[in-house]
């Protein structure tokens, strides 16, 4: 089951799960959400849309954009759709 931390806490666990590019996105209800805020930051990517980031919070140590979704993906993305997936520092386990 794959689980992401970041600074010994986890972030978000779940058996369900969808993988795009080697990244792992985790549905919206399994993120512990007391450690996420929302980031003005904003991608493109040409195939999934837009991108929306949260930035994550941990013992007061803040993440900038270490989390991404798709809010509103393209058709070949829709998948992914609210899921979230980490970066910068995150790791996820399986």
């Amino acid at each position: 089951m794959p689980v992401a931390k970041w600074n010994g806490v986890v972030l978000a666990k779940s058996d369900r799960f969808e993988e795009v590019e080697g990244n792992v996105y985790f549905p919206p209800d399994s993120l512990n959400r007391e450690h996420f805020k929302p980031s003005a930051t904003h991608t493109h990517c040409p195939w999934k849309g837009e991108a929306s980031y949260y930035s994550v919070e941990v013992d007061g140590k803040t993440n900038a954009d270490a989390a991404w979704f798709y809010p509103e993906p393209k058709a070949k993305a829709a998948n992914i759709r609210d899921h979230v997936a980490f970066w910068k520092g995150v790791t996820v386990e399986r």
